[in-house]
């Protein structure tokens, strides 16, 4: 009877490990046997991600990710989501990867799992050129309506910081606070400052200012797998590893980051 009662708890234990082995090496092998590597953005967030004039999904992240899928020798296929839908499109299985200017948080890393920053960010106030908003507390009076995107960074670091001030929640791209600000809706607008400089040669020359104080320190900007995925979140890191030591990383920033040139090619 104990030697039966012992096989049964080998059998059990051997059950579990072997699950937990398909359940930890899944993905990437799932990756690589689909042919496909479904990656999760938001479409309206150059030079993040966007479609171009081509048709075309374009920007640094959609860059990044294209260089994994060809480090894969797999398809990539670009799935388009709200803000509010990238976290759901990863738990769902809908995505591998979630693709996205996202801020590592406690609050997110219970749902999903965020590899090592490619990047730092880092929250500012901006308004029209001619507002007379020269610091946070002249925004933070309750006469001041401020623009957030909805479900990000900037928007808890708006309603901590600006507790005076009327917060807008707007559902989609950067450039919506922009267009915001300009048409009258509001008057300031709240977002990490790579996204606003690179948005503004879109806009009327001088029509944006940003003001001098930034909120909220540097913010590390992150790719997201499920918390299940292990590989696949190994080789992510390891992939930036690779990148950052062949030069790949360095010409991907340069041209997205830190120029304009990507303007007249998308």
């Amino acid at each position: 009877m104990r030697q039966k009662k012992i096989f049964s708890l080998v059998l059990a234990l051997a059950a579990v490990l072997c699950f937990s082995a398909i359940t930890f090496a899944g993905t990437l092998t799932d990756i690589v046997k689909r042919g496909e590597l479904r990656v999760a953005v938001q479409s309206g967030a150059a030079p993040y991600a966007f479609v171009d004039k081509h048709g075309e999904h374009a920007g640094a992240m959609v860059d990044f990710t294209k260089g994994m899928a060809e480090a894969m020798g797999v398809k990539m296929v670009v799935l388009d989501f709200d803000w509010d839908g990238l976290i759901p499109a990863l738990l769902s299985g809908k995505a591998d990867i979630l693709a996205a200017d996202m801020t590592p948080t406690l609050k997110r890393a219970l749902k999903i799992s965020f590899t090592d920053p490619w990047m730092y960010v880092q929250t500012c106030i901006f308004t029209k050129t001619g507002a007379s908003y020269q610091t946070l507390e002249d925004v933070d009076k309750s006469d001041v309506t401020v623009g957030v995107l909805l479900g990000s960074t900037g928007e808890t670091i708006a309603k901590k910081n600006l507790t005076k001030a009327k917060i807008k929640s707007y559902k989609g791209g950067g450039r919506m606070i922009i267009q915001a600000l300009l048409a009258g809706h509001v008057d300031a607008g709240v977002n990490d400052d790579l996204a606003v400089l690179t948005a503004l040669p879109d806009f009327p020359p001088n029509s944006i200012r940003l003001l001098d104080k930034r909120m909220g320190g540097k913010a590390p900007l992150s790719f997201a797998v499920n918390h299940d995925s292990v590989n696949l979140w190994q080789w992510i890191n390891l992939y930036f590893e690779t990148i950052r030591a062949n030069g790949n990383y360095d010409k991907n920033i340069a041209y997205w980051m830190e120029g304009i040139d990507w303007k007249k090619d998308h």
